[in-house]
């Protein structure tokens, strides 16, 4: 039994890290490594590259068909709860091609646990 002037022993804790889902592939990853889309209206949503924009957001991975299974279906539209209008559908795929997106399917992250197992 501690005495009275004493503390328990400090043990670490790991830090939280948030876990957001892609919204086209359905993969869990830490929400930094994802990007938020927001909708801004009714019929406009827009890329939030800080996270912290007002509004309904989405969250898309970094590989490349997720970002052009966006664009081309509902999915995202369905997720923001918008019927989206043709600049934004250009603009989300202008982001796309200007991110350094990778086309082998597997996130940066997963991929760098995987060749620590």
């Amino acid at each position: 039994m501690p005495s009275p002037g004493t503390t328990k022993p400090n043990k670490t804790r790991q830090k939280h890290v948030p876990q957001r889902m892609c919204v086209v592939c359905r993969e869990t990853n830490a929400k930094r490594t994802l990007t938020r889309v927001v909708r801004t209206s009714e019929t406009t949503y827009q890329v939030d590259p800080t996270g912290r924009a007002n509004g309904r957001g989405a969250y898309l991975c970094d590989k490349a068909s997720c970002w052009e299974k966006a664009a081309a279906t509902p999915i995202l539209a369905r997720a923001l709860r918008v019927t989206p209008d043709n600049d934004s559908i250009l603009h989300l795929q202008e982001f796309a091609a200007g991110l350094n997106l990778e086309a082998g399917g597997t996130n940066s992250t997963v991929g760098s646990q995987e060749k620590l197992v």
